[in-house]
Formats: structure tokens, C-alpha cells, sequence
């Protein structure tokens, strides 16, 4: 038996030459040529992913965040070594982030492993980038702290508090409606997005900086600072010195991300009103360690868990009045009757001990206390039904509570190019009580899942004042948009999914009272659609697109490659 000591430092893992002695021994000249002393070579090694990039406006302040973790390691005893990854900047992407985050996260997980680090900090923010950071590290199993930019805060324009992205999507709803000419809409985009950061509202970045900190993978506290407040730097230098705690205390990703702790984060996103998003990404993060998120559970903890705060979209307020308010502590030590408390975290205690102390002030008007809840039932549901058998997702904390219980007529769109062509034709077929139906923009579309799914409300309708209508898609919907829209439905129209057979003029049911969404058409009619169908499917040639379209699984599963999952389903 061997029970020598795991090598630390720059002497674990070695490039196989044949000869492990010569392999350190290059290994340290090289590392020699860098400037560090013989001494400082000697010490564990505390990996950085680093996600900077000028096609992401969110990781703008990254190189100042490196530096601090970096300051916090070294006070700490050990070395930093910081690498470069695959940085996901949302609205710089296509066909979508989504499509990449899965590449982002081998990327993560393959320098994580073959790299010499005894633990890695994960610098990142936008959307996609922190699911990726998270997917990759559990598969690699190391000591993890996350650490994320933060939000932007938010500009002045004539009198009005704005932010991204929520203040985007209302006044472009004004602009399609005819309320704002073309000059206000420019001036308006100038004023929008003003400081470092990501969007500055409760959207997907914000909403997974949060249930990092829910699940425990970040320092407590440091989820809402905004990206451009001294707390953020401090916040990056404590993570370094907890990474080497971690080192000595031997705890790793998976002591933290459990069964456990991904309940306290699906309890955390309900009562925050999250975005729907994160239903997916937090799948996916769940099933690199082999947890199975269940929606049926979802809905289970949706009925227990009210909304406490009060932010855009669903509510008035922006994320840095969530710090000023007492952050997600705050909204932790309202939800610790109802959160597993024995979680161990990467502060080196327990999620309980973490709550046990005073959050000290609380502003009430944005983080309501357990028994005065914004709304008695968390944010997002799951749906099921003939039109939705393996589940779709209503994000109700954003939507009208009139539409909930409701009958109406099919509008459909075959795909994203049909969309674009028909939305806005005043001849259009289209009533104020119908049901806009979106085909083709999931996972296994051509268009790859993007956030299509907060289809406009056709041009007429919007310019008669129309504000919301009951809209059904395979896609998904930014964290920052707002209406009565169902998502992910699944299977997806590409996969041979009921929502692909679905035509205009058949009639929908939804019903959020009893969790279903449902199809009124005959199974005879519907045999006969299944038999003339043929599924719209990307088939690409090369590449990671052909990757992608071979491996990926539908949104029930994270939409995560079947083969890096921690038990792989398929043969």
C-alpha cells in the first residue's frame, strides 16, 4: 500500500516524458525563466481562470479581480498561476452563448486536470461563463472558490434610473410600439449599459452569482457587490486566502455542491424570482457530480418558497440596491427554516454557522422577511402536459397572474427566420387572446436554444397597447425579460416533440394552478402529423457544431453533453 503524501505544487502531475525526475526538473527551469524564487517554486499552487476578453464588456474589470486573488494566495503562503480560458461575452455570440458553454467548460475542466494546481479560483460573470466554470470544476474534483465580476450600476437618463437589461427590453417595446422615436431610443442605448460589470438587474448572471453563493462554492456575501465597488477587490483577495485554506482542509467541489446544497440553490433562485435560465445551467452543474434535478421537485419547493425580493424584472429595484438591502445572506437567513443547514461551504463552515450570526441592517423594501412575502409561491414553475411531456418552464413571478388559467388559439411560428418575416405584417392573423407559438429554437435546432423565447408582441397589437400575451417556445429567455412565457418545452420541436406538431388555429390550454400545458387536438389528427412531419435538425459537417449536435441532451438534462456527464446515458 503507498501511502506517501499526493506531490503539491509544481511537482504534481508531470508531463510523462518517461523519466519523472526529469520531467520536475525541467518543469521548475522553465519556471525559472518566469522570475519566481526557488522558494516561492516550492509552494501549492493556487490556479486562476481567468475569462478576460474585449468581446465581453461583463469581464471588463477581470485583470484587476486576478490580481487581488493573486495578492490573497500569496499572503497565504502559496503561488498563483493564472490561465487563460474561453470567456463567453452573451450578446457577442452566435448563434447563442449556450452553444459554447459546453466547449467553455471542457476548456475548464481540461486545464483544471492537466495543469499543476492544488486548487483553482474561478474568475468569471457573464451568463454563461460561471455555469461553464462550475461544470468543468466539478468534473475536475479540485478545491474551487468562485469569484464573479459583478453587476454594472445603473445610469441616469433624464431624471430615470436605468439598467441593463430589463430597461433595454421596455423601452425597445415602446420603440416597436410607436410611444419613442428613433433619437430617444439612441440616447436611451447610451445610457443603459455605463460601468464595468454584468447586467445590472436580476438576470442569468446575477442569478447564478447567487446561487454560487446558495450552493456555497463563494465566499458569503460577495455574490450582489457591484463590479465597480472597492468590496469587490477585497472580496477577490479573501477567495485566494480561502483557496489555500481549502488546500489544507483537503475539502474539494464535491464536499460542497451536493444533493444538499443544490436544493438550498433551487430554494435560493425561487425566492429570488431568477431567471429561468438557471434551471438549466444548475441541471447541468448537478449532473457533473450525479445529482438528478427533478422538476416535479421543482414544483414541490416552488409551492413552499415565496418570493422575497423585490427586483427587475419581476419586481422595482436593481442588484446594487440588493447589497445595500443585506445580499443573498439576507435572503438566507429569511430562508433558513427551510434550507439544509449542514451544507459546508467554502468559508470552512457550515451554511448554518454562516447564518447564525446578525445580517445587520435589511432594507425591507427589497428583501422582504419570511412572513411578509412579495408573493406566497416562488418565481418559476415546471409545466407539464401533451404539448410538454417532459416539462416546460413558466417563470410566474414575471407574468401576469390573468393569462395563468387560460384557453386560446395557436399562432405559429416554424422557426426564428418565419418569426422575423411575420411578427410585425400588419396582415397577420393575430389576436390580443391568442397564444404565440415558436417552433425550432431548441437545443437540437439549427438556431441552437438562443433567448428567443420572449417573442415581441406582434407590431398592431403592441401599437393597440397590448403589454402581454400567452407566448410557448423550445427556447430560452433572458433573465432580464419579463411576460407569460412558457420555455423549454420538451422534447423540443427538432427532437419529433408535440411542439412541432402543433399548427395556427389549434387550440392550447395552460393552466398554472394544476402544472399543465396541453394540446387540444385529437391523438388520430396527431398521428397523422407525426407521420408527415419531418423535424427541422442541424446537421453540421465539422467541427464542434458537429460535436454539439451529436452529444447534446434537451433542456430537462441541462442541455449538457451526454458523455460528460457523470454517469453517461447513452452507450
Amino acid at each position: 500500500m503507498n501511502d506517501a503524501p499526493k506531490p503539491l505544487g509544481l511537482s504534481n502531475g508531470l508531463t510523462n516524458y518517461g523519466d519523472q525526475d526529469f520531467a520536475r526538473y525541467l518543469r521548475l527551469s522553465m519556471a525559472r525563466a518566469m522570475g519566481y524564487s526557488s522558494s516561492l517554486l516550492q509552494k501549492p499552487v493556487v490556479g486562476i481562470a481567468s475569462t478576460y476578453s474585449e468581446f465581453n464588456n461583463c469581464h471588463r474589470g477581470v485583470p484587476e479581480l486576478v490580481t487581488a486573488v493573486k495578492r490573497g494566495v500569496l499572503a497565504a503562503g502559496g503561488l498563483p498561476l493564472e490561465f487563460p480560458t474561453i470567456s463567453l461575452g452573451e450578446v457577442f455570440l452566435n448563434p447563442t452563448s449556450l452553444f459554447f458553454r459546453n466547449l467553455m467548460s471542457m476548456d475548464t475542466e481540461e486545464m483544471i486536470k492537466g495543469q499543476p494546481m492544488d486548487a483553482v479560483v474561478l474568475v468569471g460573470g457573464c451568463d454563461k461563463t460561471v455555469p461553464a466554470q462550475l461544470m468543468g470544476a466539478v468534473s475536475a474534483g479540485l478545491p474551487t472558490v468562485q469569484v464573479v465580476t459583478g453587476p454594472m450600476m445603473t445610469g441616469r437618463w433624464r431624471g430615470e434610473r436605468l439598467g441593463a437589461c430589463t430597461d433595454c427590453r421596455r423601452f425597445w417595446a415602446r420603440f416597436r410600439a410607436g410611444d419613442i422615436d428613433g433619437e430617444t431610443i439612441r440616447e436611451v442605448e447610451g445610457n443603459l449599459a455605463t460601468t464595468a460589470g454584468t447586467c445590472a438587474v436580476m438576470g442569468t448572471a446575477s442569478t447564478m452569482a447567487s446561487l454560487a453563493e446558495a450552493l456555497g462554492i463563494m465566499l458569503p456575501g460577495t455574490a450582489a457587490i457591484p463590479a465597480v465597488h472597492a468590496d469587490r477587490i477585497r472580496a477577490a483577495e479573501a477567495s485566494g486566502a480561502a483557496a489555500m485554506e481549502l488546500i489544507r482542509a483537503g475539502t474539494t467541489i464535491r464536499d460542497v455542491i451536493t444533493p444538499k446544497s443544490v436544493e438550498n440553490a433551487l430554494r435560493v433562485l425561487l425566492a429570488i424570482g431568477g431567471s429561468t435560465n438557471a434551471i438549466i445551467h444548475l441541471t447541468a452543474i448537478a449532473g457533473r457530480a450525479g445529482i438528478e434535478i427533478d422538476l416535479r421537485r421543482l414544483n414541490e419547493l416552488s409551492d413552499t418558497t415565496p418570493v422575497l425580493v423585490d427586483l427587475k424584472p419581476t419586481g422595482s429595484f436593481y442588484m446594487e440596491d440588493l447589497y445595500a438591502a443585506g445580499g443573498i445572506g439576507a435572503v438566507m437567513r429569511e430562508l433558513k427554516p427551510l434550507l439544509h443547514l449542514d451544507c459546508l461551504t467554502v468559508s470552512g463552515e457550515t451554511l448554518g454557522a454562516r447564518l447564525e450570526g446578525s445580517s445587520g441592517f435589511v432594507d425591507r423594501a427589497v428583501i422582504r422577511s419570511l412572513d411578509n412575502p412579495l408573493q406566497p409561491q416562488g418565481g418559476l414553475v415546471a409545466l407539464f402536459g401533451d404539448l410538454a411531456p417532459r416539462g416546460a418552464i413558466l417563470k410566474r413571478a414575471a407574468a401576469d397572474p390573468k393569462l395563468f388559467e387560460k384557453e386560446g388559439r395557436a399562432v405559429v411560428f416554424t422557426s426564428l427566420e418565419d418569426l422575423s418575416a411575420r411578427i410585425d405584417d400588419p396582415d397577420l392573423d393575430v389576436r390580443a387572446d391568442d397564444f404565440l407559438v415558436l417552433q425550432n429554437a431548441g437545443p437540437l435546432s439549427p438556431s441552437g436554444m438562443p433567448e428567443a423565447g420572449y417573442i415581441p408582441i406582434p407590431q398592431k397589437l403592441a401599437q393597440a397597447g397590448v403589454k402581454d400575451m400567452v407566448r410557448i417556445s423550445d427556447a430560452r429567455m433572458s433573465g432580464t425579460a419579463y411576460g407569460t412565457i412558457v420555455l423549454h418545452v420538451t422534447p423540443d420541436a427538432a427532437s419529433g416533440g408535440p411542439l412541432g406538431l402543433v399548427r395556427t388555429g389549434d387550440r392550447i390550454r395552460l393552466s398554472v394552478e394544476t402544472r399543465r400545458i396541453d394540446l387540444l387536438v385529437d391523438e388520430i389528427e396527431m398521428a397523422t402529423r407525426r407521420a408527415t412531419t419531418i423535424p427541422i435538425t442541424a446537421n453540421p459537417t465539422r467541427g464542434y457544431a458537429r460535436l454539439y449536435s451529436r452529444e447534446v441532451l434537451l433542456a430537462d438534462q441541462g442541455c449538457d453533453f451526454d458523455f460528460l456527464l457523470a454517469t453517461p446515458q447513452k452507450d
